[in-house]
Order: structure tokens, then C-alpha cells, then sequence
């Protein structure tokens, strides 16, 4: 186990983008536009664009209605960027097990280490499983994946796998415990389970308070299991030279939205009725006539999109502050997003990034091996 006290002052914070992968992509929400339809070609010169400007990591969610295979889709970018991290979400029951620790230490090695992982627990398409079920499913699933990476055999007996057999091919390039875990989930099983076995707890906007709680709650059951969680959010952004400039921004994206639709947009995922999701929607309920909650954050955005709905919007000096604030909380990751997302990543590397301190945290865990200096995160720390 990693020494708590080098994890717990952390110099700098993991700067991430937005994949779109899931038909997520327009310039005025609820209004589709075919130029941004998530396509390979699209979400390519997306992820490249990030790549190029010097952002860590890149989440690649994963949707089956309107989606593009996560998986797929880093094997594709792997020979095609150099330095950013991809955060690909895994759906629990998926592939069986030991096919995706196979899968995942196959990307491992052509990333060659630059893969980290989003543990996603929604129900499967088609499928309705309770929340206790998904989440003792994700268990097991993890479980497998940690005894493949770390062991010579898997030696397992769940409810949901029974398992006796080598984990010689499945073996990743990163050492000490393999590709980092990251996941979201508020219920108390989804609570229980981050705190027991993943590295970083994403968290959707709130306000301060109500993140500083969700924070202090994970930190006390992390504790309970001896060990020490880190603690990311997944917000979109918006910003501008002037303050003015960003909130008529914002009024423009959803300046050609049908509430109705909106509804149906946000209805329409795997996770709609998630506790997650509606905590999205209570925050929006408590803002003023304008969707803003607390100073610097809109909801306005959660009115056509399911899962995170609120972006930091304003100046750079505004943008820069409230994630200042945030990693004095103790937030080490932060995954943006805006619409579109190339143009809105072009913005927010030339306005924001420059003044922020990053770092690669599969470098902070010590995930990559020492004895490749060239690796891409062999340098650590880039301002």
C-alpha cells in the first residue's frame, strides 16, 4: 500500500478533457447538429487536440445507445498521441473478468501506461438490476482484475464468478497494483466499495459545502479499511475574457433548447435515475433564475444532458480561483468539458491551463516502471 502521507500532498493537479464518445457534442444543446455527431474522425481529432496542448488525461465514457466503444476507441488512439493519460470507462459485467483484466493489460502495454480506469456500475443494456446487485457484481469484478495484475493465479468464489486459473497473459505494463482505479457512485454500496479497493472518487458538481461532505463521508470509510482515497470532479467549463462574454455563453447553449426534449435527452441513459443523477437535479432546483447555484457555477447545462450538469463558468481569474478553491479542498483531479469540446478545449488551454500546475497521477502512484526513463511520464510534474 502506498504511503499515505507522500498521497496526501500532492504538488499540482491532473488536468483532464472530454472524449465525446457518446453523441455528446453540439453548439447549442438539445439541438443536434450533424458536424459534431461522435464519429471516430470527430472524437480523434478531439482527443489529439488534448494531447497537443498538454492536458493529463482524457475520460472515455461508455454508452450503448448512442455510443462508441471505449475500449476500441483507446486501442485506436494509442500510436496516434504521446503524452495524455485515457481514463476508459468499464461497465461491470461487460466481458467476463479475465478477459477484460486480458483486454485492459493489452492496452496497458500499447498506452505503455498511459491507461487508467473508470469502474462504472450501471445496469448492463437491457438488463435491471438493483443497485446492491450492481455494485456487488462490480465487486467481485474488481476483485479479479487485482488478483489478475498482482498474482500468479486467480483464486476466486463470488456469487457471480467462480474462478481457478493462470493470470500469466494478463499481466500490465504498470507495476505496483496496475492501471489506477476511478469511480463514482454516492449510495452507500458505491461508498463502500470506492473506499475498499479504487484510488480516486469522482464527484459531480454541488456546491462547496456539499462537496467538502461527500469528501469527509469517503475519507472516514476509506479509513475504515485503512487506506486513503483521492478525489476528483467531473464539471464542465466555460470561459471567456470577460465574465459578461462567459455568461452569454452560457445563455447561448441553451438559447434553441425544448425543456421536453431536454427531458427525454437526459432520460434516455443507463443511469437516469441514479442517486447521482438526481443530485444533479436538486442542485439545479436550488439555483436562481439564471441555473446559478453558488458564485461561478451554472446548472443550466444539466437541462439537456444526463450525469454532470453544471460547468464553472467566467474570466480566467474567476475559472482559476474556483479550482484553486477546489484543490485547497483537496481535489487532485478535475475532468473538463464544454460545447463544442474542441473549440472549448483550444479556449481553455490557452486561458486556463498555462496557470495551473499539473501532474500525472498514475506518476504520483507510481504506476509506470522505473526502468523505462523514456516514458512518457517518466518527467513527472509539467507546469
Amino acid at each position: 500500500m502506498m504511503n499515505k502521507n507522500k498521497l496526501s500532498n500532492i504538488d499540482g493537479a491532473e488536468i483532464s478533457w472530454f472524449a465525446p464518445l457518446c453523441d455528446g457534442d453540439d453548439d447549442f444543446l438539445g439541438n443536434r447538429n450533424p458536424i459534431y455527431k461522435s464519429s471516430w474522425e470527430n472524437t480523434s481529432s478531439i482527443v489529439k487536440t488534448a494531447d497537443k496542448l498538454g492536458f493529463k488525461n482524457v475520460l472515455c465514457p461508455s454508452s450503448y445507445q448512442v455510443g462508441q466503444d471505449p475500449l476500441s476507441f483507446v486501442a485506436g488512439m494509442a500510436s496516434l498521441t504521446e503524452n495524455i493519460n485515457f481514463l476508459v470507462a468499464i461497465r461491470c459485467g461487460e466481458l467476463h473478468p479475465p478477459m477484460l483484466a486480458r483486454t485492459i493489460a493489452s492496452l496497458d502495454h500499447m498506452l505503455k501506461g498511459r491507461l487508467t480506469i473508470n469502474i462504472i456500475s450501471s445496469n448492463l443494456p437491457g438488463t435491471d438490476l438493483s443497485s446492491k446487485e450492481r455494485y456487488a457484481r462490480s465487486r467481485e469484478v474488481i476483485q479479479i482484475l487485482k488478483q489478475s495484475w498482482s498474482q500468479d493465479q486467480i483464486k476466486f468464489k463470488g456469487n457471480y464468478y467462480q474462478l481457478d486459473l493462470t493470470s500469466r497473459p494478463v499481466k500490465p505494463y504498470q507495476q505496483n497494483g496496475g492501471p489506477l482505479l476511478y469511480f463514482g457512485g454516492y449510495s452507500p454500496d458505491g461508498v463502500d466499495l470506492c473506499a475498499e479497493f479504487c484510488d480516486v472518487y469522482l464527484m459531480w458538481p454541488e456546491t462547496e459545502s456539499k462537496l467538502k461532505g461527500l469528501m469527509d463521508t469517503m475519507t472516514l470509510k476509506a479509513s475504515s479499511y485503512n487506506r486513503t482515497v483521492k478525489f476528483g470532479l467531473r464539471v464542465h467549463v466555460i470561459v471567456r475574457e470577460t465574465e459578461q462574454e462567459a455568461r452569454e455563453y452560457a445563455d447561448l447553449l441553451i438559447s434553441k433548447l425544448d425543456l421536453e426534449k431536454g427531458t427525454d435527452i437526459r432520460n434516455r441513459a443507463q443511469d437516469a435515475a441514479s442517486l447521482g443523477v438526481s443530485r444533479q437535479s436538486k442542485l439545479r432546483e436550488e439555483s436562481d433564475e439564471k441555473y446559478y447555484v453558488e458564485p461561478n457555477l451554472w446548472t443550466g447545462i444539466g437541462l439537456a444532458r444526463s450525469g454532470c450538469g453544471a460547468a464553472i463558468v467566467g474570466n480566467p481569474d474567476q475559472v482559476v480561483a474556483k479550482i484553486e478553491r477546489y484543490i485547497k479542498m483537496g481535489i487532485n483531479s478535475f475532468i473538463f468539458s464544454g460545447y463544442p469540446h474542441e473549440k472549448e478545449c483550444e479556449i481553455f488551454a490557452r486561458l486556463v491551463l498555462p496557470r495551473l500546475k499539473t501532474v500525472s497521477l498514475p506518476k504520483v502512484f507510481g504506476r509506470v516502471p522505473n526502468s523505462e526513463p523514456n516514458s512518457p511520464l517518466a518527467n513527472g510534474v509539467r507546469k
